[in-house]
């Protein structure tokens, strides 16, 4: 498997960067949403660091906003070692009938979707230059063109804006995607990206925990097949412990599941050396429906409280005992 973009890629440091344990961090808890900007506090992301800091050595961050600024600011200051992959929060620049929960937008709100896009990708440009020894890639965004996506973006923007912000940053650049999207709409993008960056949820494709690595074996491969010589990551794969039939079967979701597939996905990806994002680090209460069992809810390897799950009680046990 190849040693991630160590042809050419190099860190604030000089050298090649290796695989490692990585996770998704989104840092909301009850009563805090992006929506309404209500974001956690510098001490709240500072406390959930502290925590990620003993097993992980990435983090993936979706956006540009202040909450985004106070984790980079927090690693600085604090002199965390997470290398960061920094995210663009993309709102739709199109409608897409296909959107399950709706998609349809007037003219007004595409352009001045497009004018928050633009702004969002300056913002990633100057957090990416003022944070180089942290950030080590940028995505151009996340999940925007797949069939049921809400923020739709036509390819050929995307790679309008890849090109912009690969003229103004030294980070190598990617776009997160379901794996699908990757084997025939996006291969115009990734031809302008440095490296490609793949999700993958068994438990959202009605796959039991029996078969849930093999598919997500699949899916990876699907890529990697498509594009030989192409690094390809992957930056979602997870299992929720909790469902209300909303896409996922209830007996489908639990902490003993998790538990499985986490241990299972990590020992194909280390052994392959495949650097994976685990999604996610903990409970986010703002996501989905307010059903409190809305499966968007309960993907963290740690509850809202920031007590460790089943998957990760082995590793923080002083967090069980406090």
């Amino acid at each position: 498997m190849f040693d991630l973009l160590s042809t050419y890629v190099e860190n604030g440091h000089g050298k090649p960067l290796k695989h490692g344990n990585a996770i998704c961090y989104s840092g909301y808890r009850e009563g805090q949403s992006p929506h309404d900007g209500t974001f956690p506090s510098y001490e709240q992301i500072r406390e959930d660091l502290l925590i990620l800091a003993k097993n992980w050595n990435y983090l993936r961050l979706y956006d540009c906003s202040p909450h985004a600024e106070t984790v980079l600011n927090v690693i600085r200051d604090e002199g965390l070692d997470f290398k960061v992959m920094l995210g663009l929060d993309m709102a739709a620049e199109m409608s897409n009938p296909h959107c399950p929960w709706g998609a349809e937008y007037s003219d007004e709100v595409l352009e001045a979707n497009r004018k928050k896009n633009s702004d969002e990708v300056h913002r990633l440009i100057a957090l990416a230059n003022e944070h180089i020894d942290s950030v080590f890639s940028v995505s151009v965004g996340n999940e925007a063109s797949v069939e049921w996506t809400d923020h739709m973006v036509p390819v050929e923007n995307l790679i309008d804006y890849v090109r912009e912000v690969k003229h103004d940053i030294r980070q190598p650049v990617t776009f997160c995607e379901n794996y699908v999207p990757w084997t025939y709409k996006l291969e115009p993008l990734a031809e302008v990206l440095d490296f490609i960056a793949v999700h993958t949820y068994p438990a959202w494709e009605y796959r039991s925990i029996d078969d849930a690595l093999e598919y997500t074996m699949q899916n990876y491969h699907s890529v990697v097949d498509h594009y030989p010589g192409k690094p390809v990551i992957i930056t979602e794969a997870g299992w929720t412990t909790a469902a209300n039939g909303r896409g996922i079967d209830p007996h489908n979701a639990s902490e003993e599941l998790q538990a499985s597939y986490y241990e299972q996905l990590l020992k194909w990806t280390s052994d392959e050396e495949i650097l994976t994002f685990v999604f996610e680090a903990f409970d986010e209460p703002w996501k989905g429906s307010p059903d409190p069992l809305e499966p968007e809810k309960h993907w963290g390897l740690f509850d809202v409280e920031r007590m460790p799950k089943l998957v990760m009680r082995d590793v923080y046990p002083e967090l069980l005992n406090d």
